[in-house]
């Protein structure tokens, strides 16, 4: 599990540039973009500073002076899911964008260019999952790891990962490895022999109001503390912390829905 937030030295601070197909953003686009700040202010610590306009109002996140997530304004009349939306490098969102729509996915936004900061699209795959593509300009991406409040891991929840794996290699040039169990169906995805994210088929334990969607983990020191503060914050406790494989987790949402998960990392 070290691998797969492996961009992080010793110092927590992230490589210079994302290598093409790893996560390298995470963003949020809200109803209430100054209450959400607040919530995650006090619960991860982050300040925030004015990001690119192209969507409205957009605000990054930063914990000790480096970038690591994204919060933008949904116009009042856009009643769309409220979810954390990890973004893949890419360095040419144009050609994969195209890829995408060649293997049944679809292209809602974009391409389009964030100022100087880069150029972006929003996508979904073939089951309805939606994920960004960031193409590095200015803006390199999430410049810290490793240490809480930071994105420390993404996972997609799908139906079963056979077809929708087959997906995001051809996109973004993953390889997998399976997890060898008759009843678990976990697919981890790697880069350069790098693991840096997963898909966890549900079938139909699936949370039919929510659909397959991308669950990204946020690095805390203790889940338990950390879970509880969403609570008093006033977010919801989806699932009680527990340990896992990754460490000790647990799946919460904040005020206006959006799912994510706290994250304990085994040492």
């Amino acid at each position: 599990m070290t691998e797969a937030r492996g961009s992080a030295g010793s110092s927590g601070e992230a490589e210079a540039r994302h290598a093409p197909g790893t996560p390298c953003w995470v963003s949020l686009m809200v109803h209430g973009l100054d209450a959400t700040q607040e919530f995650y202010g006090e619960l991860f610590g982050w300040e925030f500073q004015p990001g690119p306009q192209q969507l409205g109002p957009y605000v990054r996140a930063l914990l000790d002076g480096k970038e690591v997530a994204g919060i933008g304004q949904l116009p009042p009349d856009r009643h769309l899911p409220i979810a954390w939306t990890p973004y893949f490098a890419s360095d040419d969102v144009h050609g994969t964008t195209e890829t995408v729509r060649l293997c049944g996915g679809t292209v809602g936004v974009g391409p389009l260019d964030a100022a100087e900061a880069g150029r972006l699209a929003i996508c979904s795959d073939p089951s309805g999952a939606v994920f960004g593509i960031w193409q590095a300009a200015a803006h390199l991406g999430i410049a810290l790891t490793g240490v809480p409040g930071t994105p420390a891991w993404n996972e997609l929840i799908t139906f079963e990962s056979a077809s929708v794996v087959k997906f995001y290699e051809t996109v973004f040039g993953f390889e997998q490895e399976a997890v060898a169990s008759a009843d678990f169906d976990y697919v981890t995805l790697h880069i350069a022999g790098r693991t840096v994210a997963a898909v966890l088929g549900m079938g139909q334990a699936l949370p039919r109001d929510r659909g397959p969607h991308w669950m990204t983990f946020f690095e805390v020191a203790d889940t338990d503390e950390a879970t509880a503060r969403v609570y008093e914050l006033g977010g919801h406790v989806l699932k009680q912390p527990h340990d896992s494989a990754l460490g000790r987790m647990s799946t919460v949402t904040d005020p206006e829905g959006a799912r994510f998960s706290l994250l304990q990392s085994r040492a």
